[in-house]
């Protein structure tokens, strides 16, 4: 048997333990908890496929069972078109008619009265699909992909074609249907019928659109929040530019610390900095009530409102722009700039006309990550806002608030991704076409130009302040979790800790009785499994794009690049009306918390991998195939021991945000898997400030302990052997013989 017959026969046993053994149906204890076991057969909740037809009046479940049969019935043909042409049509018919009728019955019976009409009513419907239903449609992608192999789609390779077909799936499942499922119920009414007075009705609503503003009273919501989203890039795009601008241009002294201090903001949940705020300006802040004892000042309310958020957001976002920046300013090749002071240039004008304009796809890029962070941004808005909302907050209250609106909801939503498709087209545009290439290859041993005199003292006018202004509010992170309370009893205590993470011996266990275990052990759970998946969607996904050619490849990047540029909260809303019902019921589960981080991580996985994988030559690979490695042991053996940074950098990342997530994961959580930045909220919205922010550094500090365990597991990568010989016998050889010598 070749591999090719075993492949196939693999997954059609897979399919008869789809139809045979597994529960069809979803179930509400869970599937990994094994208590089907104890029923299978006997209960119509567990029952398989074939036993839901035979006994529980499923009759239409049979179909599926016949396509599989005639999958299975292709193999005994002799290998050729026929074989293959049978196995596409037989297999991409189960994988319809298992989309078609998770879709068209219900819990009731149909769910498209058509139906009704031409087949009459059901005796009964249908629960979600369960694991046989998600297995048996896995068996019918898996053969689909065998045949297009067989029939030489991509040189024959069955890796490289089930790969592909899995991963559109996959994003087809996960980024395009639960946007697709956000305007779908933007138009629907509450029993499912068309019904697009919702959507009407909100898009006129004045609260949204209002441009009193413009004669002194309160703009609407949208255009308050696209206010707010420029002025936040605009603000941490130019605070990132003159960080990079002093740690690569500048003699600034304290270059390592400057990193590092653009790195906190990043392992920080992203309503910390707010409560930091609060802490020094709020009604009882530091500073506030420093002013009213010193000045009289009374204190004010200026920080809840557009001005507190801008400010928390700046400080939020600044370090993302500065690492996508620092790499853009030091590939300015600084040949360029020597040769226009050779022609008499003055340094401003170098600067302003040669290496600005060659950071155009640095600032661009920057620019967009800060103007999408601030849009889909929950947590800043949440505590700083007040009653100036942004579209943020306004669907998390239309969805869990006293409006119960998932229209408005809906509404709200699809004018957020319309702002930020905007902004990511727009984008796409102005550098298209465009050739900002510097770094060719050849030696470059000039010196960067020096920053003229006006402009270097700008940028450590902007760099020093604001970098001791970010001291300041990490000071007050980690004073705030020690005081009794803040502005009322400045007594130093341990209780917020005591209280967040108390563990007790009773009757000689150990008890984790404090009140943030529950939601810290699952947070840390989610985010473990969430990473590696992260990183293998993400690498995995990079080396097809890169190595393999195939149709549709640039509209499959394009994508994955949606899943980035949609924001946080878009996200959580389109996941709650996606899968809150049939054919995939997973809200409230910790699966919907796993796909939600991977496929809202995994591009910036994707783009790591790709800049990783352009510096593999391509002989690298074509020499393993070269010698009888199939295409799966190449890069298993030979391109992923070549990809650890770019391993480690995709761990890092999505562990990181997985922890600090707040835009999607708040509508996503439920009371059985509570996230910890749900919990904060939670704690900062009964103002219990002191244990906010001990979780809060207790997060911080356990992230960078696993940060760095992660990278002691990926390790380094060895591009050089090192030299093994004694000193005598290097002595003897030849210098030749003796050298590290690149692998």
């Amino acid at each position: 048997m070749n591999a090719y017959n075993r492949r196939l026969t693999g997954a059609l046993v897979a399919g008869a333990a789809a139809l045979t053994l597994l529960p069809w149906y979803g179930l509400e204890a869970g599937f990994f908890s094994g208590r089907w076991l104890l029923s299978l057969w006997s209960d119509a909740a567990t029952a398989p496929a074939l036993w839901q037809v035979m006994f529980y009046q499923q009759p239409w479940l049979m179909i599926a069972a016949v396509l599989w049969l005639a999958c299975a019935g292709c193999t005994g043909l002799k290998s050729g078109p026929l074989r293959s042409g049978l196995l596409l049509l037989f297999s991409l018919s189960g994988v319809l008619f298992l989309l078609l009728e998770g879709h068209a019955i219900g819990y009731s019976g149909w769910n498209w009265l058509w139906l009704e009409n031409l087949f009459g009513p059901l005796a009964q419907g249908q629960p979600a699909m369960g694991a046989g239903a998600i297995l048996l449609l896995t068996t019918f992608l898996l053969l689909f992909s065998f045949a297009l192999a067989e029939r030489g789609v991509l040189k024959g390779d069955a890796f490289v074609v089930a790969s592909i077909v899995l991963l559109v799936a996959l994003v087809g499942t996960f980024v395009l249907y639960p946007v697709l499922s956000l305007f779908v119920v933007s138009v629907q009414d509450v029993d499912g019928s068309f019904q697009p007075d919702g959507l009407l009705t909100n898009l006129q609503d004045p609260a949204i659109w209002s441009l009193s503003c413009l004669s002194g009273g309160t703009c609407g919501t949208a255009w308050r929040t696209l206010m707010l989203a420029l002025m936040t890039a605009s603000g941490s795009t130019l605070l990132g530019l003159a960080f990079a601008l002093a740690a690569t241009r500048t003699a600034f002294p304290c270059k390592k610390a400057l990193r590092l201090l653009t790195i906190l903001p990043i392992i920080t949940p992203p309503f910390v900095i707010g409560l930091a705020l609060i802490l020094l300006f709020g009604r009882s802040g530091v500073v506030t009530t420093q002013l009213a004892a010193l000045f009289g000042i009374e204190p004010g309310r200026w920080l809840y409102g557009l001005t507190g958020i801008w400010i928390a957001q700046v400080l939020s976002f600044t370090p993302i722009a500065f690492l996508v920046l620092i790499g853009v300013v030091e590939g300015v090749s600084p040949s360029l700039e020597e040769a226009s002071q050779t022609l008499r240039a003055s340094r401003w004008r170098t600067f302003s006309r040669v290496s600005l304009p060659l950071m155009a796809p640095g600032l661009a890029n920057a620019f967009l990550i800060s103007f999408i962070e601030s849009m889909a941004d929950f947590g800043n808005p949440m505590v700083l806002g007040g009653s100036h909302g942004v579209l943020s907050t306004e669907i998390f209250f239309s969805v869990v608030g006293a409006q119960n609106d998932p229209s408005r909801a809906a509404v709200l939503a699809m004018i957020l991704l319309c702002f930020t498709l905007t902004a990511f087209i727009v984008q796409r545009l102005w550098l298209s076409g465009k050739n900002f290439a510097t770094v060719t290859g050849k030696g470059d041993g000039g010196q960067h130009a020096q920053l003229p005199r006006p402009l270097r003292y700008s940028v450590y006018g902007m760099v020093i302040p604001w970098g001791l202004f970010t001291l300041v509010i990490y000071g007050m992170i980690l004073i705030g979790g020690f005081v009794q309370s803040w502005g009322l009893n400045d007594a130093l205590t341990l209780d917020h800790y005591i209280r967040a993470f108390r563990v007790s011996i009773n009757d000689g266990q150990l008890v984790w009785s404090g009140v943030a275990w529950n939601s810290f052990w699952t947070t840390l759970e989610i985010a473990l499994i969430a990473a590696p998946l992260t990183a293998i969607v993400g690498l995995l996904t990079a080396w097809l794009i890169v190595r393999q050619k195939f149709v549709g490849r640039q509209t499959f990047e394009f994508m994955l690049m949606l899943s980035f540029a949609i924001p946080g909260t878009v996200i959580g809303v389109s996941y709650v009306m996606a899968y809150n019902l049939p054919p995939l019921e997973i809200t409230g589960t910790a699966l919907i918390l796993v796909a939600c981080f991977v496929f809202r991580n995994m591009p910036v996985g994707v783009r790591g991998g790709i800049a990783a994988m352009n510096q593999l030559d391509k002989s690298l690979d074509e020499a393993s195939l070269t010698l009888g490695a199939n295409s799966f042991r190449t890069l298993r053996k030979v391109v992923l021991p070549l990809l650890k940074p770019a391993i480690s950098a995709a761990l890092v990342y999505a562990f990181v945000r997985a922890i600090t997530s707040i835009s999607a994961v708040i509508f996503l959580v439920s009371a059985q898997y509570n996230m910890a930045t749900s919990y904060i909220v939670g704690l900062v919205e009964n103002g219990e400030y002191g244990v906010a922010i001990a979780y809060s550094s207790v997060l911080i500090v356990v992230m960078l302990l696993v940060i760095a365990i992660f990278q002691l597991l990926v390790g380094e990568r060895r591009l050089r052997r090192r030299a093994s010989v004694s000193a005598a016998t290097r002595a003897a050889s030849p210098p030749s013989l003796t050298q590290e010598r690149a692998v």
